[in-house]
């Protein structure tokens, strides 16, 4: 019996994956207990559409942070620190001091 695994599932397959397993052990197990449901062709078309649009947001989140990333390309701060002579500081550098050092905002 083929079944789509709605939870990850030790030794049988992870979220979303279409696996086949004994028909016993998918209608006494893992459909009752919420682990998996019956992979016919209504089920798979709305697994489809539900990992395209994960992709998608994926691509969206992914495309947000590259153009963050760009806003801080470049950007250098200064921040006085006690520091050996080898120039590792003494302690370590904090929000509020970086917050201190960045006059001019940038939005993020």
């Amino acid at each position: 019996m083929d079944i789509i695994l709605k939870k990850d599932v030790a030794k049988l397959g992870y979220t979303n994956d279409v696996v086949t397993v004994k028909s016993g052990f998918a209608r006494n197990f893992l459909i009752p207990k919420g682990f998996a449901i019956v992979a016919n062709d209504a089920n798979k078309k709305v697994l489809a559409e539900n990992l395209k649009q994960k992709a998608f947001k994926e691509e969206k989140v992914r495309n947000e942070a590259s153009d963050r990333a760009k806003l801080l390309d470049g950007l250098t701060l200064k921040i006085g620190a006690k520091a050996a002579t080898s120039g590792k500081i003494f302690g370590s550098v904090n929000d509020i001091q970086l917050a201190d050092e960045k006059k001019e905002p940038v939005s993020v």
